[in-house]
């Protein structure tokens, strides 16, 4: 089973982002690869998450990627989920239940890809410690609720995103 667990902040996520970004720099072409990010939840210092950490990365062409990163990525131990309905990103797993816990996340896009946008929210919770609070509230009330629906945990979240993604958007322009 995938239980989805929130924990408190872990000040070792971001050295855990970067010992996996520089593993992926060695097992990808570097002229592939545009940028790397660590994003969401862990990536917000004090912010209670799932102690899964998203990494980010730019890539030149997503059909290029799909072509090299699969392969490079599962000697890391990364499963890709093949039937993504997101054309725009790949996406990668480390870690599955019941064999082990998941550990990192992979979303891999492309230089203009709305994603990129998705640094606006954890950029604003940063910034904003009241606002990382109520999401922190908000996501251990859907772990409760939705413990093993990764699909509803994430839609009950989606309301409460878009209006931070407003503020932070209004913030940044």
């Amino acid at each position: 089973m995938d239980e989805i667990v929130i924990v408190e902040y872990d000040p070792h996520w971001p050295l855990l982002f970067q010992q996996e970004s520089a593993r992926i720099r060695k097992v990808l072409d570097q002229n592939i690869i545009t940028r790397i990010e660590h994003f969401g939840s862990t990536a917000v210092p004090g912010l209670a998450a799932k102690p899964i950490v998203d990494l980010l990365i730019g890539v030149r062409s997503l059909a290029e990627a799909k072509q090299v990163a699969v392969s490079g990525l599962e000697t890391l131990g990364y499963a890709y989920w093949f039937d993504n309905p997101d054309p725009q990103r790949m996406f990668f797993v480390k870690g599955l239940p019941p064999n082990s816990p998941r550990t990192h996340h992979v979303h891999m896009v492309e230089p203009d890809s709305l994603q990129w946008e998705r640094l606006l929210f954890q950029d604003y919770l940063c910034k904003h410690a009241d606002e990382a609070v109520r999401y922190a509230q908000l996501k251990r009330q859907l772990a409760q609720r939705f413990s093993t629906n990764r699909e509803a945990y994430t839609s009950g979240k989606a309301e409460y995103i878009e209006s931070v993604m407003q503020k932070a958007r209004s913030q940044a322009s």
